[in-house]
């Protein structure tokens, strides 16, 4: 306390601060220095450690006083002050978190209001390692070694016969297993649940991957990689961690414009429910929507779109009707062993599944949403006279598209042939899809053809994917996937997109292929697409000696003004670039089958640590999807690529001219995971004010979430400020 008190007096004897002595505190501040501007919105102040000062440090001001749980959250410059500014008029609890930390005594204050805060040293390593994101416990993980590939199976080593490599291993952890619903490495993952204590370790883990709704998706995925072998991997991490262990690297605290992020932070939908992904504005102009609702998508939880007014701070839900009432449920309705949190209730009931949402220029939000059974109509069938099913007939589809307009407060239905996934607007208004799940075509909507005629069936077409392997350069009859080429035909590929995006320098349509090692796929449309689209096929450097660096998995995709496109390649946690233009060979013939441009790609490692057992360079974060910021509504630059960090609490953005990542980190609730963002321009003349990027969290688990049962799924505002004062 009198290291406290005498960097208190030093910093007084400079700044002119009156302090008041309060019992149980060490300092309250009535009055702040000059440099320190607020009005009757802000809340402001310093923070003080053992050693004076503390700088890069988080004040979280929290109040559930208004319609919804609010919080916003901001950083300490060099001097240890801070700012919260444009604070709704409410009570708040104010505290510090940062690394090397542990979270000081909550302060109730109002707007207007300045405060000195105690920065409370964290006793050990162990208590301070409580505070890092999940990707720092997550790569304490030992994952089998290279040489134990290619798996050989139960009787074997325990690897299922599928995996060749070490690379396929980490790249399913990581995506295509438990961190594509979940983070992996935070409390919730690498504590066993009270309900599974008292067995051991295996056993809980065979319990908890086993339990509730998820129970069978999660049964399947450890069976895809060796349920024995995996289970011992992930029972071994949480004994390891259970006996003391911590992590071996330590995070870093804010620096630079780092320090200058506010995060804002909303509570909406269910505490039981979930939301994939939420949108605020049309990709195309950010200014659409402006001060609007931003609509979170549940998918398979719930039939209710969450909607959130930042203005007001309000909540309220969207139901999402289906076309025909025998539409089966989504979620398994069935819980094959209890939840350690919910034991056997069914807490996901969704018929309409809605994955992903998209507003238009109108204002209108438009959702791949499920209206129907499987079993598609006639029309899309063989035997029809539709152009697209003409050509490729579709018996099934598992989801189609909904759009609700927010000035009638209606939704209307639009059957579609092709799954729909992901969705995208090209600037003639067609409405483009993924059909990750489905058939391997790419459809589309033509939107303004759907709003004068209402006619589904002519609004929409979809076309094969066809490689011009003859090299003639057009598109000819085709041969099957794995068929031999032949010279006189082109090539079908198998490849479905997972993401979707026009590129607005020419128009082409360009697609993710989320698998191992994946692609990039252009699809240039010709005259007529259903029989004319030709495909173009880019697969990451992988074993490619042409390449400085190797990665794979691409998972989300955009692309900025200039045509360059960009994915997270979430297996190797890397972001890339691909830009056609610098490719050297030729782009069709039958070699341009994949690794024949590994000059287009660049390749950006993600920060953080990478498994202890693992050989080559890289991180453990698994990273869902990306985002563009072609119009600057974030503040570091037109056309500034933005991953998602999903074991990490963060976002990346990267800066394009030095090739280094600003690290865009929420440090409350822990646990922070997003799936998708995008950046709206609420007052074009308002500065940093009137421009921010929204997100929802993503994961399926709020209960994972910091807090526990109870926590709601959340928005996420993040605005960079000039300096970490302004206000």
């Amino acid at each position: 306390m009198n290291k406290i008190v005498a960097s208190v007096i030093a910093w007084v004897s400079l700044t002119g601060l009156i302090l008041l002595m309060l019992p149980g505190r060490s300092v309250y501040a009535t009055e702040l220095p000059v440099q320190l501007q607020l009005d009757a919105h802000d809340i402001g102040g310093v923070v003080l450690g053992s050693h004076g000062p503390e700088a890069g440090v988080w004040v979280i001001a929290e109040t559930f006083d208004l319609p919804t749980k609010f919080s916003r959250i901001v950083v300490t410059d060099e001097r240890g002050h801070f700012l919260v500014p444009d604070l709704p008029s409410a009570a708040y609890e104010v505290w510090v978190r940062g690394y090397g930390l542990v979270d000081s005594p909550r302060v109730k204050t109002t707007p207007g209001k300045r405060v000195v805060l105690d920065a409370i040293p964290a006793p050990d390593l162990h208590a301070a390692a409580q505070y890092y994101p999940a990707n720092y416990w997550f790569a304490m993980m030992e994952v089998p070694n290279k040489n134990e590939f290619p798996g050989t199976g139960r009787q074997g080593n325990g690897i299922a016969l599928s995996f060749v490599r070490q690379e396929q291993w980490i790249d399913a952890v990581k995506t295509t297993a438990c961190q594509a619903c979940h983070q992996l490495g935070n409390q919730a993952t690498r504590e066993i649940p009270e309900a599974f204590r008292g067995m051991s370790t295996y056993a809980a883990w065979e319990a908890r991957t086993s339990a509730g709704q998820a129970g069978g998706i999660m049964t399947s995925i450890l069976s895809s990689l060796g349920r024995e072998r995996a289970l011992k991997m992930f029972a071994g991490w949480t004994d390891r961690i259970a006996s003391g262990e911590i992590p071996f690297a330590q995070p870093q605290r804010p620096q630079g414009i780092e320090r200058n992020i506010v995060v804002s932070i909303w509570d909406y939908s269910d505490a039981q429910k979930y939301v994939h992904d939420a949108v605020s504005t049309d990709k195309r102009d950010p200014r659409v929507n402006a001060n609007g609702p931003i609509y979170g998508a549940p998918e398979d939880s719930s039939d209710r779109i969450a909607v959130l007014d930042p203005v007001r701070n309000q909540t309220f839900d969207l139901v999402v009707p289906v076309r025909d009432p025998n539409t089966p449920y989504a979620p398994s309705m069935h819980v094959q062993s209890p939840s350690a949190y919910f034991g056997s209730e069914l807490i996901w009931d969704s018929k309409t599944s809605p994955h992903s949402a998209m507003i238009d220029r109108k204002g209108r939000l438009w959702a791949t949403s499920v209206i129907r059974a499987p079993e598609n109509p006639t029309f899309c069938k063989h035997g029809s006279d539709h152009p697209s099913a003409k050509l490729y007939p579709l018996t099934r589809s598992g989801r189609q598209v909904s759009v609700y307009d927010p000035g009638t407060k209606r939704f209307e239905l639009i059957d579609t042939c092709f799954t729909t996934h992901h969705l995208t607007f090209a600037a003639d208004d067609k409405l483009w899809f993924s059909g990750y799940g489905g058939a391997d075509v790419v459809g589309w909507l033509d939107t303004k053809m759907w709003g004068r005629t209402h006619d589904e069936q002519t609004s929409q077409g979809w076309t094969a994917l066809v490689l011009d392997t003859n090299g003639n350069g057009k598109r000819d009859d085709y041969v099957e996937p794995d068929a031999p080429l032949d010279p006189s035909k082109d090539r079908r590929i198998h490849a479905v997109f997972y993401s979707v995006v026009e590129n607005p320098v020419d128009h082409t349509i360009w697609g993710s292929v989320n698998a191992f090692p994946g692609a990039v796929v252009r699809l240039s449309l010709g005259s007529n697409p259903p029989a004319t689209a030709l495909a173009e096929m880019y697969e990451p450097p992988f074993d490619n000696p042409r390449a400085p660096l190797q990665g794979y998995t691409p998972r989300g995709i955009d692309v900025d003004r200039h045509g360059v496109i960009w994915t997270n390649l979430t297996g190797s946690s890397q972001l890339a670039s691909f830009d056609r233009r610098k490719c050297k060979g030729p782009l069709n013939g039958p070699n341009a089958t994949g690794q024949h441009c590994a000059e287009g790609w660049t390749l950006y490692p993600l920060p953080g640590p990478n498994f202890k057992n693992v050989s080559e360079p890289g991180s453990v974060i698994a990273s869902y999807l990306l985002w563009v910021d072609q119009f600057n509504t974030f503040g570091m630059g037109e056309n500034t690529p933005i991953i998602i960090g999903n074991g990490a609490d963060a976002l990346y953005a990267l800066n394009t001219k030095t090739g280094k990542f600003v690290t865009i980190r929420v440090p409350y609730p822990l646990s922070f995971y997003a799936k998708g963002m995008d950046g709206r321009i609420d007052a074009i003349d308002a500065g940093w004010k009137g421009r921010a990027l929204w997100a929802s969290s993503g994961t399926r688990a709020a209960w994972h979430v910091e807090g526990g049962l109870g926590e709601k799924p959340k928005v996420y505002k993040f605005q960079l400020r000039p300096n970490p004062l302004a206000h």
